[in-house]
């Protein structure tokens, strides 16, 4: 029997390469979209998923969190190629059966690709790996719920156990799972914000006093500087690229800074809009900054020290009455800035001086500036300095608070920011805790539970016993995936709740549940009638999603009916009603209109069509400090220095990817077909490094000493920076440490990993990838 493999195949599968493409979307993307959609499910079925996908009172798109416009939406359609994609993903037809599970072992899939798990289809049944067995088998939701709740109350302190959260899950399903997990007595619920936006939080809860964006969609309509830094929309979030396009064209400016020139940052074709068609689309991007990895602290840097001369010089560049009335810190920073060298700082973030002065004179010219970043910012060391640094801009310039000015953190799964709004967080506030206690009668614990890298180091020396994940991918999301992996063996239970195979359920402690759960496109039947749950978006719109296809079993249960049934079992001292709950979901909304600010009147107002904007004080430039001011901060740089054979690897997703589930394995954008293993070098570091296009190399990494390894990569040469590369993830996983990380926020370092690389011999020969 195979050994099982906790890493995704080294089978090399066929590359193709052509230029990369110099725009996004058009008809090109509606035959992608419409291919995936219509080969995953029968017509009907298809057009009735795409007519409700993110239409108000229709179905929240599962994949990324940009907002839905507020007033008149397509009347076509109100999604992206990302979308339809997720779409096609979640909505299929094909299923997974127990009959698969009696043809295939737990080691038989894990030699399988994480697409080819993907392709089968959804999870059918519940279904449980006992202890010493090769093979899922079937199980009833009743003894399902029954052995969580004996590994559960059989541990020493709730503290062994671990809640893992996916971003994904609807508020509904969030609250009830932090209600139940806090019940029975920890604060373990690391999500998936520890592993991306975390350091978003941190930085600008430090310096501002809330730790989401302040801009609303309309301010994109209103901005007339717009910095993208760490983020390829094109890919990632291709709606966003309707906001871009819609700014451009009344006068905004753009500046993109990323390491790689990506298509969504270049030109932009509408496909429903006529003069696109016919024109070609939008030219998004004024002035693009190549900078080198982790460069962005450096070039920011330089542009507030131009702008603090220029003030000098000029005057009328800094907003004087606003760093006067609403900030304090304003001289130690200044202070600071003064000491800093331009030249050293356009060396160290790789940007000529004449580049960075001609994107600061934007910034000199305008008020109205928006800055958008996603992880190419948020998963470095120093991630939440960075970001600092971001705030410091915004705070000399006066632009947070003001129409068509302010921050945005652009969140990638669809309810992450709603699921820290329901209280999924390790580190609770107080404030939070006593809400909880009040509304329902129990002492919630106060001490703080273990965020994602803490779980795995808890897990890896038994301190925790039982892993429990609300939906996502936990192995192949997190950093270290030896590490990882035999820390989750390390188990005595493990249980995911999931709409589709993938590797976590694969990498199982002595014991393994998975608990197949309704997707957003499914018909939610519960005892009242058909439900809705809601979601919020990346800029704080909370609205509903009701589902309107038929599941494809009978026997998928909803989040929050799982979270009821596994509450039941284990509570003992019950005082909720969890049947009752769950006969309504508006029982639950009400539960949290009690529980949590800015949700009164939930039931009417969700009901209202495009739903409801939570509070943000930002926006009235009211900053929740413990001072009541914005805060400027002094960020010390610290460049990563690099030996002569190492290389500096940030991890990406592919065009056809969204987090860890993969579409397909085209790149499209980029130019990169049929294959994941690849490795984007620069041709001048090819050369250096006596290595040839297509050419199979081994990556390492020896951070703390420890040797990690990715096997049978192919080189790629790419236009990126000098000893800068790129991988895509979860494949390079396995090389980003489980302790390097974010400092403050503790995110894993996956944008900034140091790298060596070996050619791949075979009696002394070279491997030279084969074309398609």
């Amino acid at each position: 029997m195979p050994k099982i493999n906790p890493q995704s195949l080294t089978n090399i599968t066929g590359i193709e390469t052509s230029k990369p493409a110099k725009e996004a979307a058009g008809f090109t993307a509606v035959y992608f979209s419409m291919k995936h959609v219509f080969g995953a499910m029968p017509l009907k079925r298809g057009i009735k998923a795409l007519l409700n996908l993110n239409k108000k009172g229709g179905v929240d798109c599962p994949s990324c969190a940009w907002p839905d416009p507020d007033g008149e939406r397509s009347k076509i359609a109100e999604y992206c190629e990302n979308g339809a994609k997720a779409i096609a993903e979640e909505a299929t037809t094909r299923k997974v059966t127990p009959v698969f599970f009696q043809k295939y072992s737990v080691a038989d899939l894990s030699q399988k690709s994480d697409y080819w798990l993907g392709q089968q289809g959804r999870l059918a049944q519940p279904l449980v790996l006992r202890e010493g067995q090769t093979n899922y088998e079937k199980i009833s939701w009743e003894e399902s719920f029954k052995l969580v709740a004996v590994h559960l109350n059989s541990l020493t302190s709730p503290d062994e156990a671990i809640f893992y959260t996916s971003g994904r899950t609807s508020n509904e399903a969030a609250f009830l799972y932090q209600l139940f997990v806090r019940m029975y007595g920890t604060n373990n619920m690391p999500d998936c914000s520890n592993m991306c936006h975390e350091s978003s939080g941190s930085a600008l809860g430090e310096t501002l006093g809330f730790g989401k964006g302040s801009v609303k969609l309309e301010d994109f309509e209103k901005a007339e500087v717009i910095m993208i830094l760490g983020q390829n929309p094109g890919t990632n979030h291709p709606r966003m690229l309707s906001a871009l396009e819609n700014a451009k064209r009344l006068g905004a400016k753009i500046i993109s800074i990323n390491p790689l020139i990506e298509a969504g940052l270049l030109k932009f074709k509408h496909p429903q809009k006529v003069q696109d068609v016919i024109f070609g689309g939008e030219k998004l991007t004024d002035i693009y900054l190549q900078i080198r990895i982790n460069g962005d602290l450096a070039l920011l840097k330089a542009m507030n020290k131009i702008l603090l001369e220029t003030e000098k010089q000029i005057g009328n560049v800094f907003d004087k009455d606003f760093i006067e009335n609403n900030t304090e810190g304003y001289e130690n920073y200044i202070k600071n800035l003064e000491n800093e060298n331009l030249e050293q700082l356009s060396d160290t973030c790789g940007i000529l001086l004449s580049e960075i002065r001609a994107a600061t004179e934007l910034l000199i010219q305008h008020k109205k500036i928006i800055v958008c970043w996603a992880m190419g910012l948020t998963q470095h060391k120093n991630s939440v300095a960075t970001i600092r640094e971001v705030v410091n801009l915004l705070l000399l310039k006066g632009s947070i608070g003001i129409e068509g000015g302010g921050t945005c953190p652009v969140r990638g799964h669809s309810n992450v920011q709603g699921d820290r709004t329901m209280g999924i967080y390790e580190r609770p506030k107080d404030e939070f805790l006593d809400k909880l206690q009040d509304v329902f009668g129990f002492k919630p614990p106060r001490k703080h539970g273990f965020d994602t890298v803490e779980a795995i180091k808890a897990m890896s020396e038994r301190k925790a016993k039982v892993f429990f994940a609300m939906g996502g991918n936990f192995l192949s999301a997190t950093p270290d995936t030896e590490f990882t992996a035999k820390a989750l063996q390390n188990c005595d239970l493990t249980v995911h709740v999931s709409t589709k195979l993938n590797r976590s359920h694969l990498i199982h402690g002595k014991t393994a549940l998975i608990l197949p759960c309704l997707g957003r496109t499914d018909v939610d039947l519960q005892t009242s009638g058909e439900q809705f749950v809601t979601v919020e978006d990346s800029m704080g719109v909370v609205h509903s999603s009701q589902g309107v296809l038929k599941p494809i079993s009978e026997y998928l249960l909803s989040e929050p009916a799982i979270v009821a049934g596994i509450a039941k079992g284990t509570l003992k001292n019950q005082n909720l009603d969890w049947e009752n709950l769950i006969s309504n979901y508006d029982n639950i909304r009400n539960l949290i209109e009690k529980s949590i600010s800015g949700f009164e009147n939930y039931n009417k107002k969700v009901r209202i069509a495009g739903g409801f904007y939570l509070p943000n004080a930002l926006r009235e430039q009211k900053f929740s400090t413990d001072t009541n001011n914005a805060k400027f901060s002094v960020n010390e740089l610290e460049s990563i220095q690099l030996l002569d054979n190492q290389y500096i690897m940030m991890t990406i997703r592919s065009h056809d990817q969204f987090n860890t589930t993969i579409y397909g394995l085209d790149d499209r954008y980029r130019g990169i077909y049929n294959e994941r293993r690849i490795i984007m070098m620069n041709e001048v570091d090819i050369l250096e490094a006596n290595l040839q296009k297509y050419q199979v190399v081994n990556l390492y990494n020896h951070f703390g000493g420890i040797e990690r390894m990715a096997e049978k990569f192919i080189v790629v040469p790419y236009n990126i920076p000098r000893k800068c590369v790129a991988t895509y993830f979860p494949e390079t996983n396995v090389l980003v440490p489980i302790n390097s990380f974010a400092d403050v926020s503790k995110t894993p370092t996956s944008k900034s990993v140091v790298i060596t690389i070996s050619a791949v011999l075979v009696e002394g020969k070279m491997i030279i990838a084969k074309n398609k």
